[in-house]
């Protein structure tokens, strides 16, 4: 599938039914999933039943993106702007091994670029957990700012879920 995205170092794709694998060796890393599952893995099955067609609902112009190193090829993960032109939600998640390379803040600004100029998205969200440090930097240097914090309710809640999740915003204006 074509290049939906480029930046100085990174090429994002379109998700195709051949990239469970990518996603498999991604969360079963349980540093990468450690604010999302305390740590589990995703199961393979769910990954090909669930999550690879959920990344591809949206496609062409919104959803989840395979993201690759432009000059290796490397797979480092996904980027997300989903949702509709009124409110797209950012995510991300990258490989350990590509953090702290400025790439998931790379990453997030070109997505928020092409979100405001190209598909005229009014307003770009993300949320976290509060304690998740590391993400929400990523979010404010990416332009966006806290909006709230606020405190759902999981019926099985990870290590640091009392201190709430924040949302973070930016619009177009």
């Amino acid at each position: 599938m074509g290049t939906y995205l480029e930046t100085a170092r990174l090429t994002l794709r379109h998700f195709t039914a051949d990239d469970a694998a990518l996603l498999v060796a991604l969360d079963a890393d349980p540093e990468v999933m450690a604010f999302l599952t305390n740590g589990k893995p995703t199961p393979r099955a769910e990954i090909e039943e669930r999550v690879l067609p959920g990344f591809m609902r949206d496609y062409p112009d919104l959803g989840v993106f395979a993201a690759f190193l432009r000059e290796t090829g490397a797979f480092a993960g996904w980027f997300e702007i989903a949702g509709d032109r009124s409110a797209a939600e950012l995510g991300y998640r990258l490989r350990k091994e590509f953090w702290g390379r400025g790439l998931a803040t790379e990453g997030s600004r070109a997505l928020i670029a092409k979100a405001f100029d190209e598909l005229g998205v009014e307003r770009v969200w993300a949320q976290t957990m509060a304690v998740n440090t590391r993400s929400r930097r990523v979010m404010e240097k990416s332009g966006l700012t806290h909006v709230r914090t606020f405190f759902p309710h999981f019926d099985d809640p990870i290590p640091g879920s009392e201190s709430g999740e924040v949302e973070y915003a930016i619009t177009r204006r």
